[in-house]
């Protein structure tokens, strides 16, 4: 569904991604690690089509992305900057759908389909401010899923919550994905979280980065908390992603 082929981004004379090739079926999850400051997330906006690449290209469904392409969402690390605090949670929700000219009657549909899958159905008329982090990263899964998106695309969604929110989101995002059939990439610094999600963990390494290995995630689903992470596949999937982010791992 997703092609990355020979991407290379620099800014200036600083080289961010040196050459970067992979593939993401369609209905799959893929996880994506690497050391921090990697380039993860240039590499994320690249494949949204915010920034151009230096050389290579990116393809969806067989056509280049040279700018966002309308199959594609993004929900960001910082949810509390990508939602407008003068909007009611319906109205954040709604607002992509305004870009494609969904009709009235359908959009309060898909906003009331997005709030119910995340829990939100009686929080519409709520402004973002008056809502928890967590309930805000869920107003912005709400509305990147009322969209409609073929392909998922998030950069470390959970990383400014606390331990408890996020396994819950962690359990609501595969919940929520399976449920809407969307291929997803998702951006992580968190070991445990890329194998818990992922069908598959691509893992980068440090800068400028390259793909050091595409780790296949071989865990029953449904996952749980516990259980899941109880597994001696999992320990030895961490193990496995750990050595090859450590710097200096061959």
């Amino acid at each position: 569904m997703l092609d990355v082929r020979g991407v290379r981004r620099a800014f200036g004379e600083t080289l961010a991604i040196r050459d970067l090739t992979f593939h993401v079926d369609a209905h799959e999850f893929v996880c994506v690690v690497g050391p921090s400051g990697c380039g993860k997330t240039t590499l994320l906006k690249c494949m949204c089509g915010l920034l151009p690449v230096s050389s290579g290209e990116i393809v969806l469904d067989g056509r280049p992305v040279t700018s966002p392409p309308r199959e594609m969402a993004l929900v960001f690390q910082e949810y509390g900057r990508s939602l407008f605090p003068w909007m009611t949670v319906r109205q954040n929700v709604a607002f992509p759908l305004l870009s494609k000219g969904v009709a009235r009657r359908e959009r309060e549909r898909l906003v009331d389909e997005g709030l119910a899958a995340v829990a939100l159905r009686g929080f519409g008329d709520h402004f973002p401010w008056q809502l928890s982090g967590g309930m805000q990263q869920r107003v912005a899964i709400a509305r990147a899923l009322a969209y409609q998106p073929e392909i998922l695309l998030m950069d470390e969604p959970f990383a400014s919550v606390d331990a408890q929110t996020r396994s819950d989101l962690e359990d609501l995002i595969l919940r929520v994905c399976r449920e809407f059939d969307v291929t997803t990439v998702f951006v992580t610094h968190d070991i445990d979280e890329s194998i818990y999600l992922g069908d598959r963990v691509l893992v980068l390494g440090p800068r400028p980065t390259e793909v050091r290995e595409s780790v296949p995630v071989g865990l029953p689903r449904p996952r749980h908390q516990v259980a899941t992470k109880a597994l001696p596949e999992f320990a030895r999937l961490r193990a496995r992603i750990y050595t090859l982010i450590r710097p200096g791992a061959d």
